[in-house]
């Protein structure tokens, strides 16, 4: 490489707690994505009433065995570490403590109004990377729920792997997580 080329530094997981631990992010919102560091939007009110909501339906649906984590990062390789909106994973949040972070989930949900474009390619690409099944996108601009499904390798993606299956739900209807189909959640008890 000559002195005039110019190449992307990306950092480890291990590199961004690092750099957490010296205070560089100190009043930022931030996730590791690829070895990039990605700063968030500023959380609007709309949105944290919607992980609430989200947070109450989806502990109804899943019973206390499972998970319910709000914005909790997972480690995802070894260079992505984001902070979903809403993961579901197995066990109880106590059984992560002190074990470190989930590197899976069953369910991932981003709640989208300025990261809308962005949390349904490159975030969705990633998860589904991951093989984490199913991700839902709670769409505040048009006030419903896409559901994606169905990870398949697509070398144009990002991750080089998006979801197959894609469905958009209203208020009126009704979704079950394929990790829980006996479970009918109301889409209107997500949205705000």
């Amino acid at each position: 490489m000559s002195l005039t080329e110019t190449r992307t530094r990306r950092f480890t997981v291990d590199e961004y707690y690092r750099m957490a631990d010296m205070g560089l992010f100190n009043g930022q919102r931030v996730e590791l994505i690829d070895g990039e560091i990605i700063e968030m939007a500023p959380q609007r009110d709309v949105h944290f009433a919607t992980l609430n909501l989200l947070g109450e339906a989806l502990r109804r649906a899943f019973g206390p065995e499972y998970g319910v984590r709000l914005q909790g990062p997972m480690r995802l390789g070894r260079d992505s570490e984001p902070e979903p909106d809403v993961s579901v994973v197995r066990g109880s949040s106590r059984d992560y403590i002190g074990t470190g972070r989930p590197t899976t989930a069953l369910l991932i949900v981003e709640v989208a109004d300025t990261t809308l474009r962005y949390d349904r390619t490159d975030k969705a690409s990633l998860h589904a990377s991951q093989g984490i099944a199913e991700c839902w996108i709670i769409n505040l601009e048009d006030s419903r729920l896409e559901v994606y499904r169905e990870p398949i390798a697509d070398s144009a993606a990002r991750f080089a792997m998006r979801c197959n299956s894609t469905a958009v739900f209203g208020k009126g209807d009704s979704v079950s997580p394929l990790s829980m189909p006996g479970s009918r959640i109301p889409v209107s008890d997500m949205l705000p």
